[in-house]
């Protein structure tokens, strides 16, 4: 069963930094585009930052210049850096793993950003 596995949450000033990993096993973890998604309270799920198989990326754009994507095919990890936190980054983010139809999501992890 394919499982992908989110860590790196929790509560953060504003300003401050986290780093996200998304551990994946049971996939050809390669041929995958990866995406980070978020889903605030009372919103909707969105994609805040992916990379391609070749490592191609692209950004929601509240978050460019502030957040990276990177991904590490040797440890089947995907990371977000974020950086510059703000309270509206709030939200639960999820792992996601895409190809050829296929579609994988992790449970989730919480970044909460407050003072």
């Amino acid at each position: 069963q394919v499982q992908l596995v989110e860590s790196g949450g929790g509560l953060v000033q504003p300003g401050g930094s986290l780093r996200l990993s998304c551990a994946a096993s049971r996939i050809t973890f390669s041929i995958y585009a990866m995406g980070w998604y978020r889903q605030a309270p009372g919103k909707q799920r969105e994609l805040v930052a992916a990379i391609t198989n070749t490592g191609r990326t692209n950004y929601l754009h509240s978050v460019k210049g502030r957040f990276t994507i990177s991904r590490d095919n040797a440890k089947n990890t995907v990371y977000l850096q974020m950086n510059g936190l703000k309270p509206e980054d709030t939200a639960v983010y999820y792992c996601n793993a895409a190809y050829d139809g296929l579609d994988y999501w992790g449970k989730g992890t919480l970044v909460t950003v407050s003072s």
